[in-house]
């Protein structure tokens, strides 16, 4: 049977208070229990809403403005773009799913590592990382450049589609006439 999710309460006072070991904890906790794997919710006290999405965030921001940062500033804005757009949707689910995979892939990694190469695998990951992450963006950009043409191709398609439908049902009007001279 899989263990309940840990309850982590928020009070006003910005304390958080780990219902399972009845002692107060910090953000950096809260961090040692996603490095871990560990299930667990932060809820306000007073209320009961969910505050996770809000606790994660503010560890990544921390992370973010810490040391060397995940995110460009283009990336970043990127995101923001997508906000109230009809992909908004479609692009959170394909980061879960590619951050799914990439994390599946380095677990298998790690594990074909200790078995050809014992427990001293840090250089090896990191030099075979590098290889991978070099061939892939060349990858991903060509990937990336070909769906937009393929996308641009596909809207001056329609584009032209509308033109002809809208010729068949105006004869009269001469193709680029807006009949405001």
């Amino acid at each position: 049977m899989s263990e309940p999710v840990r309850l982590i309460k928020k009070y006003p006072n910005r304390r958080l208070y780990d219902t399972k070991t009845s002692a107060y904890i910090t953000l950096g906790d809260v961090k040692e229990l996603v490095l871990k794997f560990e299930c667990f919710k932060v809820v306000d006290a007073k209320s009961g809403e969910d505050l996770t999405r809000s606790i994660l965030l503010q560890i990544i921001l921390e992370e973010e403005t810490g040391g060397v940062p995940l995110f460009s500033c283009d990336l970043l804005s990127g995101f923001i773009r997508f906000y109230g757009s009809t992909s908004q949707n479609m692009l959170g689910r394909y980061l879960e799913n590619n951050m799914k995979t990439f994390v599946d892939f380095q677990q298998k990694l790690q594990e074909q590592s200790r078995t050809m190469y014992g427990s001293d695998t840090a250089s090896v990951q990191a030099d075979f990382w590098n290889q991978f992450l070099n061939f892939q963006q060349p990858a991903m950009q060509n990937m990336m450049t070909a769906y937009m043409d393929q996308s641009k191709k596909m809207f001056l398609s329609m584009q032209d589609q509308l033109q002809n439908q809208t010729r068949s049902m105006f004869p009269g009007f001469p193709p680029g006439d807006s009949g405001d001279k």
